[in-house]
């Protein structure tokens, strides 16, 4: 292209990529430029990488924030409604957003839930969610609103006309491989991985409250892939599930709760969000939910159930061995999402078909004590054989402890909240 607004485009890419520092105007149009088009993939990936690999400013990034938030329209919501939201920047088997944002909704919060697909080697809640028949994940802004009034919940995609930036950026930085770069990350109540504090730099300034850090060293629960997630979100949603997944949902949901003034603490927050989980409170919003964003009734009730034939189930099952005796006190969250990828469960560029079905879950994990032979790990193929490099890669995301044979309790999920 070698119009006049292509040429200054690519002056802005230009700059950055050479380490300077962009104004807000040119922020500004570079923002709109991504919203209506008229920069191409080409332009915005070259973008992307000049920011992952030179980084911005903190006045660059809010500058950048604030652009992309008004890039399109503005929901606007009825007076007297307390509206919340959590976002992450994304982990392996994090499906806390599926519990978290009913329960919330049980306790009076209107979460509407903007979110997106895989990124990378995380796995996207619209894909976890659209693994459940007659889902709609992409709902109009009309479809959100009466959701919200009738539920009080939505999990949905960015829709054209809300972020439209925010919406191909999403897309393009999982193909370019810039997931990580914490500049590109529009907004963020829950910072998960290493660049918190840059997190920080950037939410103060344009008032968003950012509280908790978290530890992404291993997955979150036992499951990983969409469907797996799902039904294991659900077990939470029942009262049951992985200790870590509860405590994490009690833990954020309490912190929000606070935030939005629906307690007087952190403490009493997270006592409210416990009780929905245990009550059936959040499971009954969880399931009115889906059946607004097109679940049909009786779906709905088997996947709330825990029904295993109400969601998609992978043909073949291998089992991966400990080679050792000991305690588990490690397991490579990036090796293990790198397998469920490489299974189908997420995407290696933009468009790809994805499977529902297939992914890993632990049978072992940290804290727990394994001898040889016992199975740690459940691969869910939809391939008669699982390539052998994809084994030995989940064999060596293990780690053992073979000095001790005393199971322990990991630490705790949050490490800090601000």
């Amino acid at each position: 292209m070698s119009g006049g607004g292509s040429k200054r485009h690519q002056d802005v890419i230009a700059t950055k990529a050479a380490g300077g520092e962009l104004t807000k105007e040119e922020l500004r149009g570079l923002v709109a430029a991504i919203a209506d088009g008229t920069l191409d993939d080409v332009q915005l990936g070259a973008f992307l990488m000049a920011v992952f690999i030179q980084g911005m400013t903190t006045r660059e990034t809010v500058d950048l924030t604030v652009a992309m938030t008004q890039s399109g329209d503005v929901m606007t919501w009825p007076e007297g409604w307390v509206v919340g939201d959590k976002h992450s920047t994304g982990g392996v088997g994090d499906k806390v957003s599926l519990p978290l944002t009913p329960a919330l909704a049980a306790c009076g919060l209107k979460v509407p839930m903007i979110s997106g697909r895989g990124l990378g080697h995380t796995g996207g809640t619209l894909d976890k969610l659209e693994s459940i028949n007659g889902m709609n994940a992409c709902l109009t802004v009309q479809e959100l609103q009466e959701a919200l009034r009738a539920v009080g919940c939505v999990i949905t995609g960015q829709t054209r006309s809300v972020v439209p930036a925010d919406k191909r950026m999403y897309a393009a930085r999982d193909i370019t491989n810039t997931v990580s770069s914490t500049p590109l990350i529009v907004y963020m109540n829950y910072p998960i991985g290493t660049d918190v504090w840059s997190m920080l730099d950037m939410n103060y300034p344009i008032g968003t409250d950012v509280w908790s850090m978290l530890d992404m060293n291993y997955p979150i629960g036992r499951a990983i892939g969409n469907a797996l997630e799902v039904a294991e979100a659900v077990e939470c949603l029942n009262g049951r599930g992985p200790d870590d997944l509860r405590q994490l949902v009690v833990a954020l949901g309490g912190e929000l709760l606070r935030s939005a003034g629906l307690c007087s603490s952190a403490s009493e927050g997270k006592e409210k969000i416990a009780k929905t989980l245990s009550d059936g409170s959040a499971l009954g919003k969880f399931r009115d939910m889906l059946q607004i964003q097109g679940v049909s009734a009786e779906t709905a009730s088997a996947v709330c159930s825990g029904d295993p034939a109400a969601l998609p189930a992978a043909p073949y099952t291998t089992h991966v061995l400990a080679e050792a005796s000991g305690v588990v006190t490690g397991q490579d969250a990036l090796a293990v999402a790198e397998v469920s990828v490489a299974l189908g469960a997420g995407r290696t560029s933009a468009g790809d078909a994805i499977r529902y079905d297939v992914g890993i879950t632990l049978d072992k994990v940290v804290g727990e004590t394994v001898k040889p032979g016992d199975v740690w790990a459940t691969v869910h193929h939809g391939e008669p054989a699982v390539p052998p490099h994809l084994l030995q890669k989940l064999r060596e995301a293990l780690t053992v402890d073979t000095s001790s044979s005393t199971a322990f309790t990991p630490p705790p999920r949050v490490v800090n909240v601000i």
